[in-house]
């Protein structure tokens, strides 16, 4: 059995400095670290449980097959807040036919982020007898 101590997604954005620039002050991540110098430095931004690595950089966006799939605790509150923000909001938040409220953006080179409320009453958060 593997035991995994951490996990991170990386990504190779077009623009180091448009990305960073998203994540960091319009989606309002919180840098873990940052290493090298010049624009292709590398920043570690804090995703909960596990973390974002934008660091180098590509020719070409990431593929669509790529998602984000961020937990909010309030869907509502953070599209006002990223709106304000002047974040693009793809799609906004709806309370999906499985009981998450989903709300979609896309970062500068258009990998798609999900912003999830998980709501009291959804079985992911009901543990009975806890």
């Amino acid at each position: 059995m593997v035991h995994v101590l951490s996990s991170r997604t990386l990504l190779r954005p077009t623009d180091p400095d448009r990305s960073r620039a998203f994540y960091g002050e319009q989606l309002g991540l919180a840098v873990h670290r940052e290493f090298g110098t010049g624009p292709e430095r590398g920043t570690v931004y804090f995703l909960g449980g596990g973390f974002l690595e934008v660091s180098g950089r590509a020719e070409a966006p990431v593929t669509p097959a790529l998602k984000l799939w961020l937990q909010v605790a309030d869907a509502a509150a953070a599209h006002d807040e990223l709106r304000g923000k002047g974040v693009e909001i793809v799609r906004e938040p709806v309370r999906e036919p499985w009981g998450l409220v989903e709300m979609w953006i896309a970062d500068p080179d258009g990998t798609q982020i999900v912003l999830v409320e998980v709501p009291a009453d959804h079985p992911l958060r009901y543990r009975p007898g806890i």
